[in-house]
């Protein structure tokens, strides 16, 4: 047994995204050899990474199969979340995802689904941010339960920077932190755009591997001015599987896809797919149609990241200032889970490719 033949067994071992081996994608590092073991450390593209335990059983299978079936294989993980993001000296320098999160029209769960994927990324160990720039209907402060709270500024590298305000292991920010949630947010379009500008260059955002923005409702002004403000990795698209959702979520797509815009789309997240009530935790109910995100995704050709229920846990959970995410309901927090799994998979799939 020698470090050769130990890169050799590996060299087997794909990377299941990237369809290349873990040697050539230079992802194996520190081989220790002992008497009767090895250990390595895998360097993985993100620390979110859903098929963690996949490479480490393919590994020692690869490892006992090549070498010697008799040893003892250790495989640690690290992460270096990869990024798309060449210049990392002028607009957010830390940060190395940007996912916006956006929809066609309101009331589909926008919010919930950004709240809860921020929750998800952070729980698997991911640096996270959230940016609210929902100007005109903020729910950050009510989704983590930090209504009134305000953030402090800080004199960072000669600026004064607002500092985010920090829950569940999350960076969060949110115009409902800065005025007063009794007041009506009357702006005019070039105002709200100014205080978005605000949250990219005026927040400390520090070192981040995913900073979510859930995005107003619609296209407009905003949208804009995010995207010609800051390098967005890509957009996830929240609809319902009803018609007047779905044909607003079309319009989403379509703006994105502008010469002006450009932003790629990570795929398509259908919220509310069905309803489960307690009592008959078997039954689905399909309120507002069966798979329409899907069958619209397969028409766009798009990623499909998966379906949310309804479930009246997820909803008290965001008016309780405890996101889905954390609540005892292990369906929905599993459906969370799996699609924050696609979502980083089809990120990670996007930055190889570039």
């Amino acid at each position: 047994m020698n470090t050769e033949a130990i890169l050799k067994a590996l060299g087997t071992v794909q990377e299941p995204d990237l369809k290349k081996d873990l040697v050539t994608l230079n992802m194996v590092r520190d081989i220790i050899l002992g008497e009767k073991s090895v250990e390595f450390t895998i360097v993985l593209t993100t620390p979110a990474c859903p098929l963690k335990e996949k490479i480490r059983k393919d590994c020692e299978k690869a490892i006992h199969d090549h070498v010697d079936d008799s040893l003892e294989v250790i495989v640690n993980f690290t992460a270096n979340t990869s990024s798309i993001r060449v210049d990392l000296t002028s607009v957010l320098p830390g940060v190395k995802n940007i996912i916006a999160v956006v929809s066609g029209k309101g009331g589909v769960g926008k919010s919930t689904v950004a709240a809860n994927l921020a929750l998800a990324l952070a729980q698997q160990g991911a640096k996270v941010g959230l940016m609210d720039a929902d100007i005109y209907g903020p729910s950050v402060p009510i989704m983590f339960g930090v209504r009134g709270q305000r953030p402090l500024m800080e004199h960072i590298d000669g600026k004064d920077k607002i500092v985010p305000l920090e829950k569940y292991g999350i960076k969060l920010i949110s115009i409902g932190f800065l005025v007063d949630e009794k007041s009506a947010v009357v702006w005019r379009g070039p105002m709200a755009s100014s205080a978005i500008r605000q949250f990219v260059t005026d927040v400390h955002w520090g070192e981040l591997d995913y900073l979510v923005i859930d995005m107003p409702p619609g296209t407009g002004d905003i949208h804009l001015t995010l995207v010609q403000t800051i390098p967005v990795t890509g957009a996830v698209v929240v609809t319902t599987p009803q018609e007047v959702a779905l044909a607003d979520a079309k319009k989403a797509i379509a703006m994105f896809a502008q010469a002006q815009i450009r932003v790629p789309i990570i795929g398509l997240v259908e919220n509310m797919a069905w309803f489960t009530p307690l009592e008959l935790p078997d039954n689905k109910y399909y309120i507002f149609g069966k798979d329409g995100g899907k069958n619209l995704a397969d028409q766009l050709d798009l990623n499909f990241l998966g379906q949310i229920p309804l479930v009246q846990s997820i909803r008290e959970g965001g008016d309780q200032g405890a996101p889905a995410m954390l609540g005892n309901d292990a369906d929905t927090a599993e459906a969370f889970a799996s699609f924050a799994a696609e979502t980083i998979r089809a990120i990670s799939i996007a930055n190889a490719e570039k």
